[in-house]
């Protein structure tokens, strides 16, 4: 059965008020959630009976936006114009990534990190396969090498992610261009 319009407003506007909080500092509340969505407690246990189940239904919300990104820029632009793009909301992601990886226990994030993988390699992989067609990116990397080269977003401060991570993507992304 589909969701009613209202639940899944609902259910969008407490994924959103999360997204906000998880990046702030301190432990996300959910009574916080509820108030910066402007739900009940009721409403958003009817959606999500832990504090984990939002986690994992905000950083699961994320990650298939960025698999959906990759199509729609590789639709609208040349494919590494569009891994710049994609480049660049992967880090939001990953400032996202951090707040999750702190409001999670170690077992949970390891059942969340295992799914990612194989849905961040699927649009790495059709964004790095255009780009090998068109003679614009090596063709020697592949998704999971990029997957590991990205990693240094997570360990970014938070006082140096404005200078030093567009620095560092363009690095990666110099990396990858056919020279």
């Amino acid at each position: 059965m589909a969701e009613r319009s209202d639940a899944a407003r609902n259910r969008a506007a407490i994924i959103d008020a999360a997204r906000e909080l998880v990046a702030e500092p301190g432990e996300l509340k959910l009574s916080a959630v509820a108030r910066r969505a402007g739900v009940g407690q009721g409403t958003l246990y009817r959606h999500f009976t832990t504090r984990d189940e939002l986690i994992r239904a905000l950083y699961d919300h994320e990650i298939d936006d960025l698999v959906a990104l990759a199509h729609t820029l590789l639709a609208q632009c040349p494919p590494d114009v569009a891994l710049q793009r994609w480049f660049d909301q992967l880090a939001a992601y990953a400032q996202v990534k951090m707040g999750v990886i702190a409001a999670v226990e170690a077992s949970v994030w390891q059942d969340i990190s295992a799914q990612t993988m194989g849905k961040l390699a699927e649009a790495l992989t059709a964004l790095l396969d255009a780009g090998r067609d068109q003679g614009a990116l090596r063709g020697d990397v592949d998704a999971r090498d990029v997957i590991l080269l990205s990693w240094f977003l997570a360990h970014l401060e938070a006082d140096e992610w404005g200078e030093r991570a567009p620095r560092l993507l363009s690095v990666l992304l110099d990396g990858l261009r056919v020279r």
